[in-house]
């Protein structure tokens, strides 16, 4: 039976321009499994947790208008073997068979090709999806500078981050990346993008709903207590895939238009929950500092492009990135159900392992953080790799300082007890003392005792209390005091 307000209709996806139906789909099936169940064996299983990139395929996303006021679309790369096939009902995927074909390459794809960037070839696909991607990025300019992560044709080497190479070894990937010229004026995938995206379809399909609206989600829910929730499954896929973990039913969230909106006010700005990092990250720009440090370190483009803030915190990991810095600006939730609303302070969201305050059939509408936010702000991660890994350790810290002395400090960490948690006895360490090199030193002490740490195989308990007592003498020596005593 369809979903309560739905219309029914012809499940489908659209495939390098072909229309496949999804008919038969089981809400467990990955997109992935789906594609090369369709003969396009590109895309490939490296590590069925989004961490590698070889499944990366292509989505076409809405964009913001133009200048014209028109509504456009972007190239979107995310990881396949995340996604629910069903989650793409309606919705038109490019692989990187549709790129080109031997005959005729596309620009990535020659460049990989001529350049020596390919060897076994089993990554080769995803990254030539997110090269793609970035090569139609709207606003990719040559000539905006030129470091160790920027080509002179403007390409972000961050856009194949969550891409993974095993034997090619990346020179020859990233020679061919700033190789890339300007997109031609008459490209039919870049001329693509000028229009809409496919409109959001209400689905319900092999145990899949997407809902119309929230008021169906939140009586969908009611209806099902047993549903998993999912945004952008970046959490759920992997539980599927590792651990074999399935749902009766799995309701998707993910484009709920009450979820989706941003409002900067006087006195907060209030962020959706559906709204995938991506997207808050350049809605938000430098207008929250301390969350404009975290984003480039938050797994991948790749998991940027599907997970959502709401999805991130109702997961409630413990390691997870965004909870100790969003601690730190005073964070609280507003919480939706059939009942009605309420606004939750993010540091009572969470009362477990795993466990959060969300009744049955409520969901997390949307995030409001104080402004303004404070300017003074860190954020330390302690990773095996500085980018594309879990924590091991976060610590993000937001001070005010006037004349000299601290008038107020929040501390939120991470990966050291079983919830992400406010260092209290930090902060009170840091308020109403002077910042100075003595301050820093007597609030390490204290922050390397905060929390529960343990043993496990990212690291022990003595190292991650190590790593807590340097967080704030590193801030410290990295601007010599500057940037908290102006």
């Amino acid at each position: 039976m369809p979903a309560r307000g739905s219309t029914v209709t012809d499940p489908h996806l659209t495939v390098n321009g072909t229309r496949r139906p999804l008919a038969g789909v089981g809400a467990h099936t990955s997109a992935l499994d789906l594609l090369r169940d369709l003969g396009l064996t590109g895309a490939k299983e490296g590590c069925a947790e989004g961490e590698c990139g070889a499944c990366a395929v292509l989505v076409l996303r809405p964009e913001g208008p133009d200048e014209d006021g028109a509504a456009r679309s972007r190239w979107t790369p995310v990881n396949a073997c995340l996604v629910p096939a069903a989650a793409l009902d309606g919705q038109e995927v490019l692989t990187a068979e549709g790129l080109g074909d031997p005959g005729h390459l596309h620009p990535v794809q020659a460049g990989l090709a001529t350049g020596g960037g390919s060897q076994c070839g089993y990554c080769t696909p995803g990254f030539a999806c997110s090269m793609a991607a970035e090569y139609y990025r709207p606003d990719r300019a040559p000539g905006a500078g030129q470091d160790a992560e920027h080509g002179p044709n403007g390409f972000d080497l961050h856009a194949v981050a969550g891409n993974l190479c095993r034997c090619t070894g990346y020179r020859p990937i990233r020679d061919a990346a700033w190789a890339l010229g300007p997109v031609p004026a008459d490209d039919p995938l870049a001329r693509r993008q000028e229009r809409p995206a496919p409109p959001t379809t209400p689905t319900r399909l092999g145990g899949f709903v997407r809902p119309a609206d929230l008021a169906q989600a939140v009586v969908v829910l009611a209806e099902h207590p047993d549903a998993v929730v999912v945004a952008g499954s970046t959490d759920w896929g992997v539980e599927v895939n590792l651990k074999g973990r399935r749902a009766s039913s799995v309701v998707a969230v993910d484009r709920l238009p009450e979820l989706r909106g941003v409002s900067v006010g006087d006195g907060v700005v209030e962020v959706g929950a559906a709204l995938t990092l991506t997207e808050v990250e350049r809605a938000l720009g430098d207008t929250v500092p301390l969350l404009a440090r975290v984003w480039p370190l938050f797994a991948s483009r790749l998991v940027r492009n599907s997970a959502t803030i709401g999805g991130n915190l109702a997961t409630a990991s413990p390691i997870g990135d965004l909870a100790p810095a969003l601690l730190a600006l005073d964070t609280a939730l507003v919480l939706t159900s059939p009942e009605g609303e309420r606004e939750v302070p993010l540091e009572e969201f969470f009362t477990g392992y795993r466990a959060t305050v969300l009744r049955p059939a409520e969901l997390i509408r949307s995030v409001r953080i104080p402004l303004p936010p404070a300017t003074h702000t860190t954020f330390r991660k302690v990773a095996k790799r500085r980018l594309d890994d879990i924590s091991s350790v976060a610590v993000a810290v937001a001070l005010d300082v006037v004349d000299g002395t601290v008038t107020r400090a929040r501390v939120g960490l991470g990966g050291v007890a079983a919830t992400p948690l406010r260092a209290r006895a930090t902060e009170a360490a840091l308020e109403g003392r002077p910042w100075d090199r003595g301050t820093v030193e007597a609030a390490a002490a204290v922050l390397a005792g905060e929390g529960t740490p343990i043993d496990d195989q990212r690291a022990s308990a003595a190292y991650r209390s190590a790593m807590l007592g340097t967080a704030l003498p590193a801030w410290w020596a990295e601007t010599a005091g500057r940037e908290v005593r102006a």
